[in-house]
């Protein structure tokens, strides 16, 4: 069986950059998919899906290096549903609107968009499933 999902969208939040206790870079970012259309009555309606983002490795110190609140970016990756409901992650905001985000093993980042050009627009690296073998559930550092 074979999963993939690719989504793109706008980054949330700036980057936040941690080390397991092996070493392990693990960069997680929300990037935010918005949909816009015109409803039956004509109206402009609009959905927002957030996503939440873990990358791995070497590409997530590129991804915390290059990315920053607003950037653009399409992420090839994983659907991770949540241990408590099979799906997505549901909580309620402050305003009493429940709210849910899906979480997205990050495999490879390619950044859209921005000032960036040439050598300092890299793009992510393929192949990474995501944590390292060595790396208990218990053990990443969020």
């Amino acid at each position: 069986m074979f999963s993939q999902t690719i989504i793109a969208g706008n980054l949330g939040g700036d980057p936040d950059l941690r080390y397991t206790p092996q070493g392990d870079a693990v960069c997680n970012f929300s990037v935010a998919c918005n949909r816009k259309w015109k409803g039956q009555d004509g109206q402009g309606q609009e959905e927002t899906v957030w996503f939440r983002v873990t990358v791995w490795g070497k590409q997530a110190e590129v991804c915390n290096q290059y990315l920053t609140k607003g950037r653009q970016v399409m992420v090839v990756g994983r659907l991770v549903p949540d241990k408590a409901t099979g799906g997505p992650r549901i909580w309620t905001d402050n305003n009493g609107n429940a709210r849910s985000s899906f979480e997205l093993r990050g495999l490879d980042v390619k950044f859209m968009g921005g000032a960036a050009t040439g050598a300092e627009r890299p793009t992510g690296q393929s192949g990474q499933s995501g944590p390292p073998d060595h790396v208990a559930e218990d053990e990443i550092p969020f």
